[in-house]
């Protein structure tokens, strides 16, 4: 069965990565950490042969939330000042049960971040499994 492990993060987290934030930037060697920590993640899913995708999706600001009202689509630009934490990237994997999908979605409680950055009180990802077809979600 195939999973989807969802990281979130917001436009504050995305500007602190990129050092365009003046409240705790990342320094180099900490986002270098934070890079090779994920390819070692990753590069095991591969070794595994767990791994199917992955993908980072670019900062909320550059998203688009399009919405209906009154029938008719509304475009808003982001980032959203109503929601606190977006979609940041997934990573989908084929294993042979949840809980095996869920250990490995564990794994990412330590990632690294900057000293006095706390991932453990604000950090989550969500895991759910992939619907193959019509019948998957019903189930």
């Amino acid at each position: 069965m195939k999973y989807m492990i969802m990281m979130f993060g917001s436009q504050r987290d995305y500007d602190m990565l990129t050092g365009r934030s003046a409240d705790q930037p990342w320094t180099a060697e900490e986002i270098g950490a934070l890079h090779a920590f994920m390819e070692e993640w990753n590069n095991d899913l591969v070794r595994s042969g767990e791994f199917v995708d992955a993908q980072g999706l670019t900062a909320p600001v550059h998203a688009r939330r399009v919405q209906v009202h009154d029938g008719l689509p509304v475009v808003t630009d982001g980032p959203y000042p109503e929601t606190q934490e977006v979609l940041a990237g997934y990573t989908i994997v084929e294993t042979p049960s949840f809980d095996r999908a869920t250990e490995i979605a564990a794994r990412l409680a330590g990632t690294p971040s900057p000293e006095g950055v706390s991932l453990g009180r604000d950090w989550y990802v969500d895991v759910r499994p992939v619907a193959d077809g019509r019948d998957d979600l019903d189930t």
